[in-house]
């Protein structure tokens, strides 16, 4: 719903232990980064160099190609094959990086990457995953464009997410730039294997991720590919808000939207006991001093966001005429109330969106004779709701957009943006402001109609075979 790809954003994250060994999260000190930053190996694990590199009931003899490789890697542990119907060859391991690149004696951290392996001579897709990296255990888990290139997969998982989560946290190394540092020495170590061209592709933040990665190490991929990624200015952005009131659908759709958030809030005298009843079923906790009256607000404000941006019937809108339960059943399955609580599965998206990332704000004056949260809190609802009170004094820095912009501006790579027409998200992205007609390479497909789920396999086949085309053109393969 709101998080830029929640369908990318399966509940996992490990279990920390005391001490500098941690099972799943490993904080490493420089003096003890040689012999202390992988785990223990059990009878199932072969030890390369004091490294790990795991495979159930596995014996020397039976390892792989890729694993007898990929142990000359030194920053590389714990490498353990796990079940896949989409590759042939799959494997999830632990890459050691600095916290700070600057300062590497405030120590190291393991990040969890997954590799698909086709062969070493087929080109490779690196998923710049905005998130953590979860879903790659399931085993029909596959790739759009490493499918359609027939090409290896690099999945990597965001810091701070996950399994890559720091022991102890401390925020202040969780920046984008360091982030594309750690792409850029996971890049660079799994050249040595698979040394044909290389594509960068992210989904949502992911693809804010990719759009990033291209312009602040431009030289480390061949193409990239964002899916329906943002490029926000400010922590409002500023734009979303009119897109939603006057763009999006047709004039009808637009106000079918907002005379049902009209008569939610109407019926606030219903509407408020049945929420606070599903919170506490729930277990939803809010910060100190949100009320149940403005979390009601908040989720009607959020609930044309949410529609336009998965992709909702409009005509699945309850008759206004409907029962309390049925207009409070649709409200909560659109726009549940969990997303206005701090909730430490996405702390980690909301402390980039304040810091770096940017956000949006809700157009509240149409709403204005019915809503009861003031403007000032409506407008200030990513601190005031979703950040504990300790990381309220986050301040936004704009230095990521500017860099961005000026790169893509002055800059022509091998890129294919794909937006959804009706996504929120798309009102924030660079079709709203870069002029592709000057580009030679840089490319624009927009999926008719499309929400945050446009993807190459939703276009238009026009446009789909056109950019599949290209991509095997520039990727230099035929299958």
């Amino acid at each position: 719903m709101r998080y830029l790809n929640l369908m990318a954003m399966l509940f996992s994250v490990g279990t920390a232990c005391a001490g500098t060994l941690v099972e799943k999260h490993s904080y490493i000190t420089p003096n003890v980064l040689s012999e202390a930053c992988m785990p223990v190996p059990d009878d199932d694990v072969l030890s390369v160099d004091g490294r790990t590199l795991s495979m159930s009931n596995a014996s020397e003899a039976e390892l792989t190609d890729f694993m007898r490789r990929v142990a000359d890697i030194k920053q590389i542990s714990d490498v353990r094959k796990i079940e896949s119907q989409k590759y042939p060859e799959k494997y999830v391991m632990k890459f050691t990086h600095p916290l700070d690149y600057k300062h590497p004696e405030k120590g190291y951290f393991t990040q969890r990457i997954f590799v698909g392996h086709v062969g070493f001579d087929r080109p490779t897709v690196v998923v710049t995953e905005g998130y953590g990296g979860e879903r790659e255990m399931n085993p029909r888990s596959e790739e759009e464009i490493s499918q359609l290139l027939n090409a290896n997969m690099v999945f990597v998982e965001y810091r701070y997410f996950q399994e890559s989560m720091p022991e102890p946290c401390n925020w202040d190394y969780l920046t984008v730039e360091s982030s594309l540092k750690d792409l850029h020495e996971v890049v660079t170590a799994l050249k040595q294997l698979y040394t044909r061209k290389w594509l960068s592709t992210g989904i949502s933040k992911g693809g804010q991720t990719c759009m990033f990665y291209r312009a602040y190490f431009p030289d480390d991929v061949d193409v990239s590919v964002p899916y329906v990624a943002p490029l926000n200015k400010a922590l409002v952005d500023g734009r979303h808000e009119s897109f939603l009131t006057a763009k999006v659908g047709n004039r009808m759709e637009r106000e079918a939207v907002r005379d049902y958030q009209i008569e939610v809030l109407k019926r606030r005298a219903s509407m408020e006991p049945m929420l606070s009843a599903y919170c506490k079923e729930k277990n939803f906790v809010f910060n100190e001093g949100v009320s149940i009256s403005e979390v009601l607000d908040m989720c009607v404000l959020e609930y044309s966001y949410a529609l336009w941006q998965w992709g909702q019937d409009v005509h699945t809108i309850p008759d206004l005429k409907s029962s309390d339960e049925v207009i409070f059943k649709h409200l909560v399955e659109v726009s549940d109330p969990s997303y206005f609580r701090p909730d430490p599965y996405f702390l980690s998206f909301f402390v980039q969106a304040a810091r770096e990332l940017g956000y949006y704000g809700y157009d509240t004056q149409s709403l204005k004779p019915w809503l009861r949260i003031s403007e000032k809190n409506a407008k200030n609802y990513l601190h005031r709701m979703m950040l504990p009170a300790e990381l309220d004094t986050i301040k936004f820095n704009g230095d990521l957009y500017k860099h961005t912009v000026k790169f893509l501006k002055k800059n022509d790579p091998k890129m294919i943006y794909i937006y959804g027409e009706n996504d929120p998200w798309s009102s924030s992205g660079v079709l709203t402001w870069l002029d592709f007609s000057k580009k030679q390479n840089m490319k624009l497909y927009v999926d008719p109609n499309g929400s945050h789920r446009a993807r190459i396999n939703t276009l238009p086949a026009t446009q789909r075979n056109e950019c599949i085309r290209l991509l095997k053109q520039w990727m230099e393969t035929d299958n």
